[in-house]
């Protein structure tokens, strides 16, 4: 039987069991991520992954793994970059992930690019998201991105807390790595800010067949903590090259300044670099 016209070749199979995933168009996507790539040239000056200070390789092997990644939530920006971050690094993976389901329905093309509709704060969106976990944790070609905390949490806040969703996802399912992921947008030295984010270490599902729901919410709560507190170092330093970048965006300061900062640097004989961080103090 021949697939429908933009429906991806790995969209969900009743003989393997996870049909609860609904499928997903590839042709709409690929759309999609030429918006979002121009949107996030314009809104940021980078995004940038961190190298993390202990050596470990900052993107993590998951060849052939289901790979749940959950994530603190300062922003509403945060699907966008979650979306940019996963093409550039694994651009063979879907990317599915809950969303309110009133705001998804603002959006209803969202729901064919793996935006998946839930009511929060209910027995009934509290049982379709552990449906949906349990289908992405059996299929190595999906990204299941979790925005753990629920509701806009500063990335500075401490203790982390996260929903207990994600540790009910994780008692249930049988294989597969559940992967802190951290992100911030602080300002430097640019009109615009970064997109700064960091994996943290995996933890393998079958590696802790003990844990019930309490104690993999402990375990993910205190791993996240971990991550977003290198990242916050990170971004305290302001040090570019603890970062490798994904993306670049706009530079400059825009209007007049950068009119008069490229009049100079002409009549100087000087090459104009927009970055306001290339400017002397």
């Amino acid at each position: 039987m021949n697939r429908p016209e933009g429906v991806s070749e790995t969209s969900p199979s009743r003989q393997r069991g996870d049909a609860t995933l609904p499928p997903y168009a590839t042709h709409l996507h690929s759309w999609f991520m030429w918006y979002v790539r121009g949107y996030i040239r314009r809104h940021f000056h980078a995004v940038r992954l961190l190298k993390p200070s202990d050596g470990r390789p900052p993107i993590p092997d998951i060849i052939d793994e289901p790979v749940l990644l959950y994530t603190n939530h300062p922003s509403w920006w945060d699907p966008l970059i979650f979306l940019s971050v996963a093409q550039k690094l694994f651009p063979d993976r879907l990317n599915y992930g809950p969303i309110d389901s009133t705001a998804l329905g603002r959006y209803s093309f969202l729901e064919r690019i793996g935006f998946l509709g839930i009511e929060p704060d209910s027995w009934k969106g509290a049982a379709r998201f552990l449906r949906l976990a349990k289908a992405a944790l059996e299929r190595p070609d999906v990204f299941f991105w979790v925005t753990a905390q629920g509701n806009f949490v500063d990335p500075r806040t401490r203790p982390v807390t996260i929903k207990p969703g994600v540790g009910h996802a994780a008692a249930v399912a049988k294989r597969g790595l559940i992967i802190p992921f951290a992100l911030e947008y602080p300002f430097w030295n640019e009109r615009l800010p970064e997109a700064i984010v960091s994996f943290g270490i995996p933890h393998r599902i079958d590696q802790h067949s003990e844990h019930d729901a309490d104690n993999w919410n402990r375990l993910l709560e205190e791993s996240l903590e971990k991550t977003q507190n290198e990242l916050r170092d990170a971004a305290i330093s302001r040090n570019p090259d603890a970062f490798t970048e994904l993306a670049s965006g706009t530079v400059g300061i825009g209007g007049a300044y950068d009119i008069i900062r490229r009049i100079r640097a002409s009549l100087s004989g000087k090459t104009f670099n927009p970055a306001h961080e290339e400017e002397p103090s």
